[in-house]
């Protein structure tokens, strides 16, 4: 079992739901492309997962269930989209339940968590409307107040699992006059109103993720009992804009799954497939291609793993880190899951050829992430939004300032250390200026000079992460100097080059992670971490895409992480900063190790 204990009960999972690649097993990728084709729910899948209990992951200790942190739960949800994202988004569905952790009342989160792990209930997110999309403040759907609750009347669309969900999370006007103030949130349990008073829109047919129930719901005179009601009127907005900060955050797990099987498929046909007497991964191209690919998920794997700790400890500053890592970690993936794509050639296009033909399948899927809860553009919008505020706190940090980040940093990004429990309560709608990742980037660069002094460290590898380390803080100089001397002004109407320079902040950002994922990690996550090579190599990949660099900065680096990316495909592990074993693989008992081996001493 693994020795970080946050990422048991994952390797867990993953041994129990076998190896996709073996035709029987569950979620096998045969299984989940005849799905696919028939645009057939996952309910067979579903239930395994019930039985298995994964829904009391979903539900806080307090309320009776094993949620305690998101390290632990992002990890479980990427094994189970590594296998199919359309069971993945489906099952978790249920992370909206976070609404009422965070602001129910005790018998609400009590009633909730019985639902959720005694009858299997799920839920679903009515916020969006066919005439109104993000627009959440111009929503159209009303609740009338009634004697004993409200009316409600109005559609929401679309809406991922609306019909086959028992709870419903509907944002709905309550003040025609109220603005922002005048929208509520309501936890209706269908299983208490009337089935003549609210009616399922059809399902829709969607590019990817093909058998979800993507549909909508709608409601005539439906009346509700104020103990559906969230909170107190006029909160609904609020409640949801914070659990936007929980369920963005959490889409990167989605993505990462469906990473590894891309480059995993790839590989597969890579590293077996000979032209020019060679195999294709021994060719310098594809070669590159697939290490910038794995480069990507470790890049991307520092960034949501630093922030699904940061929750239990800065959960104020998560309006800026959960823009951050929903805009950077699915776009950076998605792009790569494109860039790896062109290694298999013309596989990658067809639904039955090599591995049942997944990679096809998770080329759609995996293209709804970055829109799911707020599209690229919303996630940047609400960034920039805060760079005002950021710039100036940035430039009035003390001495003090500084000395409370690193202690925060130290248990943010140390996997050794326990993460906290999670408070939502604490969220904030705004940072109020804080985003301790780059704002403790002096810090990190401080202890890399440390590191001068260590015995133990390549120091010619150290030089060359000061260097990169001392880019990005001149990045992020220019970035405060561009923002304090802009007419920036609040409001929708934000011009594009305002929107580049967001994107440059959230690759900023993910570089600053990077940083600080291996200064305290170093000495924990074995010797091809603590090396640094990919380190380098990441923070100037990140470079590269905002300022001129050269090509290539190392060759024996990239034919070092070249070696580490096909020794976790060999052994059979996850891409990732925590390798968790995945379960045994048919393919991998076939493959010939001897030849992957002669083929890379002979690159």
């Amino acid at each position: 079992m693994h020795p970080l204990i946050q990422y048991r009960v994952a390797q867990l999972l993953e041994q129990d739901l076998g190896d996709p690649n073996h035709l029987e097993s569950t979620l096998s990728f045969k299984k989940v492309i005849e799905l696919d084709e028939e645009e057939a729910f996952p309910e067979a899948e579903l239930n395994w997962l019930y039985n298995w209990h994964l829904q009391d992951y979903y539900v806080p200790v307090d309320c009776g269930g094993k949620f305690t942190n998101f390290e632990e739960f992002l990890a479980l949800v990427r094994v189970l989209s590594r296998r199919d994202q359309t069971t993945g988004i489906a099952f978790t569905t249920m992370f909206w339940s976070f609404l009422c952790w965070m602001a129910g009342t005790e018998e609400q989160k009590q009633k909730l968590a019985q639902f959720m792990i005694e009858e299997h209930g799920t839920m679903c997110l009515g916020y969006s409307e066919r005439e109104h999309g993000s627009d959440l403040v111009n929503g159209g759907l009303t609740a009338t107040k009634v004697p004993g609750g409200y009316l409600l009347n109005g559609e929401k669309w679309p809406i991922n699992r609306a019909t086959r969900s028992g709870v419903t999370f509907v944002l709905a006007r309550t003040d025609a006059e109220g603005g922002a103030k005048g929208l509520s949130l309501f936890m209706i349990d269908k299983r208490e109103i009337s089935n003549s008073e609210y009616y399922n829109l059809p399902k829709i047919l969607t590019h990817g993720i093909r058998g979800s129930d993507m549909s909508g719901i709608g409601f005539n005179n439906c009346f509700v009992p104020d103990s559906m009601l969230l909170r107190q009127e006029g909160d609904g907005l609020e409640i949801g804009l914070k659990g936007f900060q929980i369920t963005r955050t959490l889409c990167a797990a989605f993505a990462q799954g469906a990473a590894d099987t891309a480059l995993r498929t790839t590989l597969n046909f890579a590293l077996k497939r000979v032209v020019y007497n060679k195999t294709v991964f021994a060719l310098p191209q594809p070669r590159k291609t697939l290490v910038d690919a794995f480069l990507d998920i470790l890049i991307c794997d520092c960034e949501t793993i630093g922030a699904a700790r940061g929750f239990s400890v800065i959960p104020e500053q998560f309006s800026v880190w959960s823009a951050v890592v929903k805009y950077f970690v699915p776009t950076q993936l998605e792009k790569m899951v494109n860039d790896v794509y062109v290694v298999l050639g013309s596989r990658f296009y067809m639904r039955d050829e090599h591995d049942c033909g997944i990679f096809q399948k998770v080329l759609r899927d995996n293209s709804i992430i970055s829109m799911f809860d707020g599209s690229t553009v919303v996630n940047l919008h609400a960034l920039m939004l805060q760079f005002r505020q950021l710039t100036k706190y940035r430039a009035k940090r003390k001495p003090e300032t500084m000395a409370e980040i690193k202690p925060r940093l130290a248990t943010i990004f140390s996997l050794q250390q326990p993460a906290p429990n999670f408070e939502p309560e604490k969220l904030e709608l705004f940072s109020r200026g804080a985003d301790d990742s780059l704002q403790g980037l002096e810090i990190a660069l401080q202890q890399l000079e440390d590191l001068r002094q260590e015995s133990n460290v390549n120091q010619e590898t150290l030089e060359k992460l000061i260097n990169l380390g001392k880019l990005v803080l001149d990045e992020l100089n220019v970035h405060d100097e561009l923002i304090a001397q802009s007419k920036f002004e609040f409001g929708h109407e934000q011009s594009p080059e305002l929107f580049e320079i967001a994107k440059k902040y959230c690759t900023l950002h993910a570089a600053a992670c990077c940083l600080h994922m291996w200064i305290y990690n170093r000495q924990l996550l074995g010797e091809f971490f603590a090396s640094g090579e990919w380190l380098v190599l990441s923070l100037h990949r990140l470079l590269r895409t905002i300022r001129p660099m050269p090509y290539l900065i190392s060759e024996v680096y990239l034919e070092n992480v070249a070696q580490e990316l096909v020794r976790l495909h060999r052994e059979n592990k996850l891409f990732s900063i925590v390798p968790i074993q995945l379960a045994q693989s048919e393919i991998n008992k076939q493959e010939d190790q001897t030849n992957a081996i002669t083929e890379l001493v002979h690159v």
